[in-house]
């Protein structure tokens, strides 16, 4: 918990400055491509985390990965506090919540559906003006193909689940029918 609640403190830090810079989409891109690096080379991430690594050949690392990667001042300088905070196991978390705060700053949705079959782009469409309409935002679909679902979708927009799936209804009908009610 406590480690949600920091990184969502970095990332709002973060977005600020992006948006007194009009810089909101660059921050934001830069470090998701921090974020994937580190998710592909664990043996950087685990370097620069382990406090059992000389401090300052760990920095001298961070600094020349963020020469090469020719990031913003701001976003090279956001990374090294991380770093002098011992907040670099935080990163793949500051970004999830940088993104979840840009997108709600530029009034878009995201929005996951699972779907027994695979959907047309007919459908999709459909779906995410319903979803437009229903949020009244801007809505990014994500779709995933479930055949556990048996029919229909799932979809999901933040805390709130729309769930029109043949399995549900199923397993709906059958507590029914335990506690003796008629369908």
């Amino acid at each position: 918990m406590k480690k949600l609640s920091v990184a969502r403190r970095y990332a709002k830090a973060l977005l600020i400055l992006g948006v007194e810079n009009d810089q909101v989409e660059l921050y934001g891109d830069e470090l998701k491509v921090f974020d994937q690096v580190l998710t592909h080379h664990q043996e950087l991430e685990q370097t620069l985390c382990n406090p059992l690594y000389n401090t300052d050949s760990r920095k001298n690392i961070l600094k020349s990965v963020l020469n090469k990667m020719n990031f913003s001042q701001v976003v090279n300088s956001f990374l090294m506090l991380l770093f002098d905070k011992r907040r670099m196991n935080f990163v793949s978390n500051i970004n999830e919540f940088y993104q979840k705060l840009a997108d709600e700053l530029k009034g878009v949705v995201r929005a996951n559906v699972k779907s027994a079959h695979d959907l047309s782009a007919e459908a999709k469409d459909s779906i995410r003006i319903a979803l437009s309409k229903l949020t009244g935002k801007e809505v990014q679909l994500h779709v995933e193909k479930d055949v556990e679902l048996i029919g229909g979708i799932v979809t999901k927009i933040g805390d709130l689940v729309l769930d029109g799936s043949i399995k549900k209804q199923i397993l709906s009908m059958k507590e029914s029918l335990k506690r003796g009610e008629s369908i």
